[in-house]
């Protein structure tokens, strides 16, 4: 047996390999924060196995954090010859699993948004008797389904199958075999519940951010305040239908003349930002409307800081109702108000932290809530404060970690006790002595 469970029970270091579909190095949330950062930065040992982010990232084996990175290379073509290189030489790198489980004694396995990945990581635990844990971050599957049926997919039948295989193989084989699975929000672990997968096998790690670089930011000279201007944070896909912000501006515009809308990052292709681009025009917004492109993260921030609210806009489809917003706890951990349209998680934490007002997607309902709040500067003030409360009690980096990190506990101990041989217990009649004294004689009375 490769997991040394005694260890585990007493508090000492873990040792986890990490499989997952995040490219080195790691940057999203859950891999840098969770893992790289704050896994590793409480002495656990942690080795990775995932694929380079670009061509100028070298392949091999390299020390990273406090294990080592097995990084498979990629390829930046776009022809599908480039793409079936890059897919085979992620799905060579998966195959070190077994090699690694064989050489070393793990702890754990985590992976993460894998599926091919995932069935060999999962074999290899299996057959080295090692825990073996997922992290659903996304439903790719759920996705590719739903590109396929509202014509964004450019092979509408190949993401169609993909998104049945996916599913089928997510639902059907990989949680199921999994020891614990880790989802983004209440709503994924209810969503997840409906396939048959129980809900005490589930715990929720919603978003979070580093308290310890927000507060280094807000220690920043405070950026000169644009009270009438509306920030969104965030990717600028299509999908997301963020042309609604436009045309609440026009209904807002109406109320305060001077009102201006912020789009602080940009989209993965021209079409993503032209959409916007359009409806300004076509609405005569053209100069009451930015969009920044990606600015350094600190630049980032200091637009949020300036802004007399923020809004969170999550267009209500299957695929987004279970994610865990990002950018709402960044714009309540920097103390501004939001305004967001309801979606399970922005509901509740909104209902919970008073940080904010709920409208329903629709133009006129943004526009009036937003309008509430630029109106009204010490409301606005309140709900920042509360909002940065809350994040201060439950959404850090280090609570996450701390929340993974004791389910992690949890998993290993149940699972120790599980393989622990039963002690045979024997009824009180059968603990007495068998011996018995015969009086004398009694020999003859046989």
């Amino acid at each position: 047996m490769h997991n040394d469970t005694s260890i585990q029970r007493r508090g000492k270091p873990l040792r986890i390999l990490f499989v997952t579909a995040d490219k080195f190095p790691p940057f999203r949330p859950a891999a840098k924060a969770i893992f790289a950062d704050g896994i590793a930065g409480l002495g656990h040992d942690v080795d990775w196995v995932l694929q380079a982010a670009d061509t100028r990232t070298s392949a091999g084996a390299r020390h990273f954090r406090t294990g080592v990175a097995f990084v498979a290379p990629t390829n930046a073509g776009t022809t599908r010859l480039a793409r079936i290189r890059k897919y085979w030489y992620n799905l060579r790198n998966d195959w070190a699993i077994f090699r690694l489980l064989r050489e070393q004694r793990y702890s754990l396995v985590q992976i993460k948004d894998k599926y091919v990945g995932a069935l060999i990581a999962i074999v290899a635990a299996k057959l080295h008797n090692v825990p073996v844990l997922y992290w659903l971050a996304y439903p790719h599957g759920e996705a590719s389904s739903y590109a396929a049926s509202n014509g964004v997919a450019r092979y509408a039948l190949l993401y169609a199958l993909r998104g049945h295989i996916l599913q089928w193989l997510l639902y059907r084989v990989i949680l199921r075999s999994c020891d614990h699975v880790f989802v983004q929000s209440e709503q994924m672990r209810r969503d997840i519940a409906e396939h048959g997968i129980p809900l005490e096998k589930m715990t929720p790690v919603p978003s979070s951010v580093n308290l310890a670089e927000i507060d280094t930011a807000l220690a920043d000279p405070t950026p000169v305040p644009r009270p009438k201007t509306i920030v969104m944070l965030g990717t600028l896909l299509r999908e997301r239908r963020l042309d609604i912000l436009v045309r609440a501006l026009a209904h807002v515009c109406r109320k305060i003349p001077d009102a201006q809308l912020v789009f602080v990052g940009a989209g993965e292709n021209p079409e993503d930002e032209a959409l916007l681009w359009r409806e300004a025009e076509r609405l005569g917004l053209q100069g009451s409307v930015t969009i920044t492109g990606w600015l350094p993260m600190r630049k980032a921030w200091e637009r949020v800081r300036s802004a007399g609210v923020c809004v969170s806009p999550y267009y209500p489809t299957e695929i987004l109702r279970s994610t865990s917003p990002t950018k709402l706890v960044e714009y309540m951990a920097l103390g501004k108000a939001v305004v967001a349209n309801t979606h399970p998680e922005q509901s509740d934490v909104i209902a919970s932290s008073d940080c904010g007002v709920l409208c329903e997607w629709d133009e006129t309902a943004f526009a009036d809530a937003i309008v509430r709040v630029l109106s009204d500067p010490a409301a606005a003030a309140a709900m920042g404060r509360a909002g940065r409360l809350f994040v201060e009690r439950e959404r850090t980096h280090s609570a996450m970690t701390d929340l993974v990190m004791k389910t992690y506990r949890d998993v290993l101990r149940d699972r120790d006790d599980q393989q622990r041989p039963e002690l045979l217990v024997l009824p009180a009649d059968r603990l007495e002595s068998p011996v018995q004294t015969r009086s004398p004689g009694s020999q003859a009375d046989d």
